[in-house]
């Protein structure tokens, strides 16, 4: 007796969940990045409102003043969801740890200059404070901001800014110990230049749109923090007088930037594109916004760049500049 196997293929009734097939092109599979975020925003059979916002549903797109029809349509380029993301931050740490092991194995942040130490420290330290309250920003915008594909990537960008405080905070430790943080810390309350950059985060915590929140801080202020310092001062100053140890270790801050650039670019482009009202609205936070860290960060380049503080700081803002036109924004 003979069996005749035969192979059949049984196409499946459907292909992904019914709230996330509308937003997948075609009757074909979604994505794990789709299929953890899109839809996934509740909407309804809210039991009661906030008592410490009656005026709003406890998800509510009307926290902000932008407008879309469809707050998925800001999705994260990266497609990020919580298993990818992890991933890819994993992968980083295991590069920053390699540094680290390089860089100590050779003492190389021993054999910098005493009075290269002490600019490091001074320019660094007090940078774990506004790396905290990015990551209260962002935890803040994943709180009251709406739709998955915004909040969720607010939420790791949160995290992610918890990372960075605590990478500067090893930095300080391996150079000066303990008694380095609390002076960063003294800089960061008393020091007359950083008043102005503290004056800026502060106020920042109490915005309440949750999409002028995202510009004032992820685009505006990160925006030039991050070319003025991790890449100007640290990859350019430091590494031409000695300090190509920092740089080393602090590789995530710049290449994290870049990344998120690409996040932060697509928010804003989607959102912008939706309507001239939106455009307006967006270009008006942001150049105002863009103003006054440009302001803030200016006792911080001087304190860095020296000389080279009034370019530099200028050359960050038309960087910055130019990202805002590609985003179809109406930049100064």
């Amino acid at each position: 007796m003979s069996v005749d196997l035969q192979a059949k293929q049984v196409e499946p009734l459907r292909n992904t969940f019914g709230h996330v097939a509308k937003y997948v092109k075609g009757n074909k599979p979604a994505s794990r990045y789709e299929e953890a975020t899109m839809g996934a925003q509740p909407t309804t059979n809210f039991h009661y409102r906030p008592t410490w916002d009656p005026q709003h549903e406890l998800f509510d797109a009307s926290r902000s003043k932008v407008v879309l029809e469809d707050w998925y349509v800001l999705r994260d380029p990266r497609q990020f969801y919580y298993g990818t993301w992890a991933m890819a931050r994993a992968k980083q740490q295991d590069a920053v740890e390699s540094s680290y092991q390089f860089v100590e194995s050779r003492g190389l942040l021993d054999a910098m200059p005493d009075e290269l130490k002490a600019l490091v420290c001074d320019v660094l330290m007090p940078l774990r404070h506004v790396a905290w309250g990015g990551n209260m920003n962002n935890c803040n915008i994943g709180a009251i901001g709406y739709g998955t594909a915004f909040t969720a990537p607010a939420m790791f960008h949160a995290m992610d800014q918890l990372g960075v405080a605590q990478y500067i905070t090893r930095l300080g430790l391996a150079i000066e110990g303990t008694k380095v943080l609390d002076k960063g810390k003294q800089d960061w309350l008393d020091n007359p230049n950083w008043q102005v950059l503290r004056r800026y985060v502060e106020d920042t915590l109490v915005i309440e749109d949750p999409f002028e929140l995202f510009v004032a801080q992820n685009y505006a202020l990160d925006g030039l923090l991050y070319p003025l310092v991790f890449e100007t001062f640290i990859e350019d100053r430091l590494t031409m007088e000695g300090g190509s140890a920092v740089a080393m270790v602090t590789s995530f801050m710049s290449d994290w930037h870049k990344e998120t650039s690409r996040w932060i670019n697509a928010v804003l482009k989607a959102a912008a594109a939706e309507s001239e009202a939106n455009n307006q609205l967006i270009s008006g936070w942001v150049n105002a916004w863009s103003d006054r860290a440009q302001q803030a960060l200016a006792p911080i380049a001087q304190l860095a760049m020296q000389d080279r503080a009034d370019a530099s700081i200028e050359h960050a803002r038309a960087e910055l500049d130019s990202r805002s036109q590609k985003n179809g924004l109406a930049a100064k």
